[in-house]
């Protein structure tokens, strides 16, 4: 569960994080996730995650916001069976929270800052 977000930084079972996470299903953390293009999610930054075939994936886009994810991303990853949830990066923690507790397999990849 994640117990704590704010700008450039999020705690996760008592560790914090301050670059960009993916939180698996089974609550391993990547802390080195990073987009080819930064600001703009594209499919190739989301392999490592289909690889898992979650039921859902949580995307927190920053902050603000400011993390694009295009129309082509989530059709991509909506033609692999897994539903996408876009919003910003705190709506998204508390999102990837109550999926959690529900049991459904969900994969959150959160920018924590912008």
């Amino acid at each position: 569960m994640i117990e704590d977000y704010k700008f450039g930084q999020i705690r996760i079972k008592g560790k914090v994080y301050r670059s960009d996470v993916i939180i698996y299903p089974d609550g391993k953390v990547n802390d080195s996730w990073w987009r080819k293009e930064g600001h703009l999610l594209l499919p190739q930054d989301l392999e490592e995650i289909i690889i898992e075939k979650p039921d859902v994936l949580v995307v927190g886009t920053g902050n603000y916001g400011l993390m694009e994810v295009p129309a082509s991303t989530r059709e991509w990853v909506k033609s692999k069976g897994i539903k996408i949830i876009v919003h910003t990066t705190e709506k998204a923690c508390s999102t990837y929270n109550q999926l959690k507790k529900t049991g459904i397999k969900v994969v959150a990849a959160l920018h924590l800052t912008c």
